[in-house]
């Protein structure tokens, strides 16, 4: 386990010996050998070291340290337990290993001997006592035997030494431990004690804390009560008093309000309280009281106002110096108090919604006066302020009109007004921030407001245009009437979808609207009624207009009779100056137009019967019906009624049109089957075998002679549109059944050696290419309508001849 070099300070002793002689060691302290030892085995034989291997072999194995090996350092006191039972493993088997390896050598008996002689040259002199020495010895080999383990086992010491300090602190750590659960399990244990102790003082605890709050909150709701009662003495002496009427410019005026709201509110909803009916007489006088003040307040700050601004605004003739004054001027002064106009918005804002919708409560009607009075005081200045500039551009209007054009000068008028009426509602927003919409509601903003008239014009005013407008239109043309309108109607009424619609485009498009649909409209529809009974009920028909003229520049309507002509342009003017939405449904006008045009030709008709002219009358029916039925598919126009509670949509007739085709009726049309299509929903075909011809339902075919039935039937239907329907019918299958006839007969003719088949089709072709040049369509349909109607009455009369021949 040891290096032999280990044992290097230990001196050979025993060679002297084996000379025969001891060599004293001077200046040793050690004894001699005593003289009186007896000799024994050991002595005597000193060279023998035999037993010295196993003695000391034995001493190794029960004393010896384990071979000293360097061990890791541990991480953590934790971990010396597993180093050390290891490192004393490891230990254990390499120095058995090495016993086993290494030879015996003589350097345990060297060992021994120097012990020995260790022994017995300790005393410096050799005349002692045989047991001092003795006993020296055995002193001397337990020290330095002692010695030795502790130099060999040093580092060992150190680990047994830190694993001892190491035991100690976790067996301190387990004691502190243990403490401290006996703590805590003794808390624990108070803890249930306690609580077991204070259950029943807990619960005393919550009940007097219930009843606590109860007082309290009965003792409020008293106070509360209270205070309903004593704030009338308070305000009495605050409206009453001689400076009540500076307190509408003080922001106390306006708790004033809340707080009388809230009394006014609390007798109301407690009249069983003592005296609740006279405390509620008493504050509702007062509020009546506080608006007053506010209104008397309102209304002197705006003639101070006026004063200023009006005097300016007349002593300048510029115009952006007379819009300065009048807006940004007005509401800086008038914007320049402290809290009046606050307190005048909220009274407003009681009384109304932003956008001027009645917030109906518990006093609306008192702030709802009183927000009407400050409504009429601030337009009354307003009108009386800004009469000179409203003056001013009406006389310019006017000449404008009269030097240059209506059309021209209506539009700047209404443009001028439009801006006008979005700065003053601009104004009033910010004055009293109500926008007053327009409502049928008797309590709302925009009727109070809409009940004044005033020559101002406003957000809601907007009379004064139309009263300025009309008059110069109603001396004007239609067309002049219907260029304005339609201006007003595509500049502001129809959406740009491109661009965001801004405040001022919103506001001119709702103004704009007003004025068309309670002014304009109404003056535009009087006028064309007018018109119509001037050029169609009441024309002068001349005797030339009766027959059907050439066709020129392939125009459709150009050879039609002269009132249709004239129902067809008003037609045009009247979609171009309205919505889609007010001439497709159900218009008084197009009604009107619609219905004269076929009384015109009802007098026509008669017209040629009567001087037979030579006119094919029911081809002129067809063409003149044509051109004005095909001006209202052209124009989309659906329902021709007079009331609108008479809405409909075209019949079954009409769905078969299509309004992409402007040029004929019949050219939409397929096939032509007697019996259906345009003219089949009227007309009964008769029985086959009794010889008779077909005639429209409710009078006699045209050719019969008579259609009087047939026009009394026609004059019931209620809509325009299914009476031109049920006249184009009449018409058609007039005309068709006659020349089929004609056709067959002039066959009959040729069979029996007649030659005027081809002279009766020349004549319908130069009959039909003369009325319809321009409309090959419809010259074909009819061809093909007369060639279907002979085929089908000779297979009738084939028929007929078989019934009789078989009876």
């Amino acid at each position: 386990m040891y290096e032999d070099s280990w044992y290097s300070f230990v001196p050979d002793f025993q060679q002297p010996k084996r000379g025969g002689g001891s060599t004293a060691q001077t200046g040793s302290h050690r004894r001699k050998e005593s003289l009186l030892q007896q000799p024994n085995g050991t002595i005597e034989h000193a060279d023998a070291a035999e037993p010295l291997p196993a003695l000391f072999e034995d001493l190794e194995d029960v004393n010896s340290p384990p071979q000293a090996t360097l061990s890791r350092r541990a991480k953590s006191y934790s971990d010396f337990y597993d180093i050390a039972t290891a490192q004393l493993a490891s230990s254990t088997h390499g120095s058995k290993k090495k016993r086993r390896r290494r030879p015996t050598t003589n350097a345990w008996e060297a060992l021994s001997l120097s012990i020995r002689e260790l022994h017995t040259g300790l005393s410096p002199t050799a005349n002692q006592d045989e047991d001092d020495d003795d006993d020296d010895a055995d002193n001397h080999d337990v020290a330095l035997r002692g010695a030795l383990l502790e130099a060999s086992q040093q580092e060992y010491l150190l680990y047994h030494d830190q694993l001892a300090m190491t035991e100690r602190h976790l067996g301190t750590l387990v004691d502190d431990a243990n403490s401290a659960l006996e703590v805590l399990e003794s808390l624990c244990q108070s803890f249930r004690a306690v609580e077991d102790q204070t259950t029943s003082f807990q619960a005393q605890c919550d009940d007097l804390l219930s009843e606590q709050k109860r007082l309290q909150t009965l003792a409020d709701e008293v106070g509360t009560d209270l205070h309903y009662y004593a704030y009338l003495e308070n305000v009495t002496r605050r409206l009453n008093g001689p400076g009540a009427s500076r307190l509408v410019d003080d922001d106390a005026f306006g708790d004033v309000l809340a707080d009388l709201d809230s009394c006014i509110a609390f007798m109301t909803k407690n009249p069983l309280f003592r005296d609740a009916e006279s405390y509620l007489a008493r504050y509702q006088a007062l509020l009546t009281k506080a608006v007053h003040i506010l209104e008397v307040g309102f209304t002197n700050r705006l003639e101070k106002v006026s004063v200023e601004v009006s005097r300016q605004i007349a002593a300048t003739q510029s115009e952006s110096a007379r819009h300065a004054l009048a807006y940004g001027r007005f509401e800086e002064t008038l914007m320049e108090s402290y809290s009046l106009i606050p307190n005048v918005q909220r009274v407003a804002l009681r009384a109304y919604e932003q956008n001027g919708q009645a917030k109906l409560g518990q006093n609306f009607d008192t702030y709802s006066n009183t927000a009407n009075n400050l409504f009429y005081a601030y337009w009354a200045v307003r009108d009386r302020d800004l009469k000179p500039i409203v003056q001013h551009e009406l006389n310019a209007f006017k000449i404008e009109a009269k030097d240059s054009s209506v059309e021209t000068a209506s539009r700047t008028f209404v443009k001028q007004c439009l801006e006008r009426s979005y700065n003053e509602a601009a104004l009033f927003w910010k004055i009293f921030s109500v926008e007053p919409q327009y409502s049928t509601d008797p309590r709302s903003a925009f009727t109070a407001l809409k009940s004044q008239h005033w020559s101002l014009v406003t957000g809601v005013n907007i009379t004064p245009i139309a009263s300025n407008l009309q008059p110069m239109l109603q001396t004007s043309d239609l067309p002049t009437i219907c260029s304005v309108i339609g201006w007003i109607t595509n500049e502001y009424m129809l959406l740009d979808y491109d661009e965001e619609e801004t405040q001022f485009a919103g506001h001119c498009r709702e103004v704009a609207s007003r004025l068309l649909t309670e002014h304009l409209w109404a003056f535009t529809d009087a006028f064309f009624e007018a018109e119509v009974a001037k050029s169609i009920s009441k024309a002068v028909i001349a005797p030339e207009s009766l027959k059907i003229g050439p066709v020129v520049n392939s125009n459709a309507s150009a050879n039609g009779f002269p009132p249709v002509k004239r129902a067809v342009e008003l037609l045009g003017m009247f979609d171009q100056s309205m919505p889609k939405e007010r001439c497709q449904r159900n218009s008084p006008v197009v009604f009107k137009i619609v219905k004269e045009a076929i009384a015109a030709l009802h007098r026509a008709e008669a017209r040629i019967k009567s001087t037979k002219n030579g006119t094919d009358l029911d081809l002129f029916m067809i063409k003149n019906l044509l051109i004005l039925k095909n001006e209202l598919l052209s124009l989309e126009i659906g329902d021709v009624r007079s009331q609108a509670e008479g809405m409909q949509y075209f019949g079954h007739i009409l769905d078969t049109l299509s309004p992409q085709n402007l040029i004929g009726l019949l050219s939409s049309f397929t096939t032509y089957i007697p019996g259906s299509s345009l003219w089949s929903s009227r007309v009964s075909t008769p029985a086959p075998g009794t010889g008779g011809t077909s005639t429209p339902s409710g009078g006699a075919a045209r050719g019969g002679g008579g259609n009087s039935l047939a026009a009394a039937a026609v004059n019931e239907i209620q809509d325009a549109g299914e009476q031109l329907d049920e006249l184009l019918r009449q018409s058609i299958y007039a005309f068709t059944r006659r020349w089929a006839t004609a056709i067959n007969d002039a066959k009959t003719r040729k069979l029996l050696g007649g030659n005027n088949l081809a002279k009766v089709e020349k004549e319908l072709d130069e009959m039909l290419d003369w009325a319809f040049a321009s409309q090959p369509e419809v010259v074909a349909k009819l061809k093909e309508a007369i060639q279907i109607d002979a085929l089908a009455q000779s297979e009738e009369k084939g028929k007929a001849k078989v019934g009789s021949r078989v009876r």
